[in-house]
């Protein structure tokens, strides 16, 4: 392998995004002795303004890597798995889930140690995600909860500017980047399940490439519990058919048999919840056991009224 050419890294051209795709590089370099090259890509989520969701949601993100891809303009892409939609696309196969990163949802105010709790009656909390809307709201139904756009730091500082009281963001993408200092209260997430794949990265590779020298390095970073867990959760959202404009959050906690699979769908405003849990005591690595468990939680949810609450189009049954 140590033969091989440079290979190319396609990712987004944000802070966020570079730094995510230089620790996979990093991480293949290391496993293989092949030099990686990031390769800068604008995705229309980069340049377009308005809602995400009403844009089609995250995976206006993805399409610009992908597409660059298939092109041959790059040998692999990284993708926050949170952002990747669920459905395959031609072509291209997830081919490594690197080690996880933290899951959470945390607060982020003008002051350290920010908490929910303690924001006055109506301050304004920013986040583009509909299921962080209707967490706010169930826990605060008396805030105002705005769209909020940019990337990390550029939402951080609409925060100190007074633009917002508050902002909900990823635990990890704050890690990874080095804002630890922003980070206010952590959620949770037996109370506050994040989206499916959330603190995941998925690493995608042409179909043709997966058996050869491309796939196969890219395969000795891959992270199986990582990998399995993440997959659980997006197996859950493909049969809901629930993207980034559904407010439903999907996590996996815990190790081997203690393991706890969370899913809660939200209605918009917060008011509503519909819940599953399942204690986890495989390693679900099989993807048949994923399909299994996800099947029977998508059922749960359908018969508690998911369905009634929140505008998920697989409820078909």
């Amino acid at each position: 392998m140590t033969d091989a050419p440079v290979l190319r890294l396609g990712t987004r051209a944000s802070l966020l995004a570079t730094t995510q795709s230089q620790h996979v590089a990093d991480a293949i370099t290391t496993a293989t002795g092949i030099p990686v090259e990031l390769v800068e890509i604008t995705t229309d989520g980069d340049v377009l303004t308005g809602s995400l969701a009403q844009m089609g949601g995250t995976g206006v993100f993805a399409t610009a890597l992908r597409e660059a891809l298939v092109r041959g303009d790059c040998d692999l892409v990284v993708h926050s798995m949170k952002d990747l939609p669920t459905a395959p696309y031609p072509g291209l196969e997830i081919a490594a889930v690197p080690p996880r990163a933290p899951q959470r949802d945390v607060l982020c105010g003008p002051e350290a140690g920010a908490s929910l709790d303690a924001l006055p009656e109506g301050a304004v909390v920013g986040t583009g995600s509909p299921r962080r809307v209707a967490q706010v709201l169930r826990r605060r139904p008396d805030l105002q909860v705005r769209d909020i756009r940019g990337n990390v730091d550029t939402r951080l500082r609409k925060v100190r500017d007074g633009e917002y009281d508050a902002i909900v963001l990823a635990e990890a993408g704050l890690r990874r980047i080095g804002r630890d200092s922003a980070i206010g209260e952590v959620f949770s997430l037996d109370a506050w399940p994040t989206s499916a794949g959330q603190g995941a990265l998925a690493v995608e590779v042409r179909t043709a490439d997966l058996d050869g020298p491309i796939g196969r390095a890219v395969g000795l970073i891959d992270d199986s519990a990582s990998a399995s867990r993440a997959l659980l959760e997006r197996a859950v959202l493909r049969r809901l058919e629930a993207g980034c404009a559904a407010p439903v959050g999907i996590t996996v906690t815990g190790l081997g048999s203690e393991s706890v699979f969370v899913a809660e769908v939200y209605a918009p405003d917060g008011a509503r919840t519909v819940r599953a849990v399942r204690s986890l005591q495989a390693d679900l690595t099989s993807p048949a056991e994923r399909e299994s468990i996800a099947a029977d939680v998508v059922a749960e949810l359908l018969d508690g009224g998911a369905a009634d609450i929140a505008d998920l189009p697989g409820t078909s049954r």
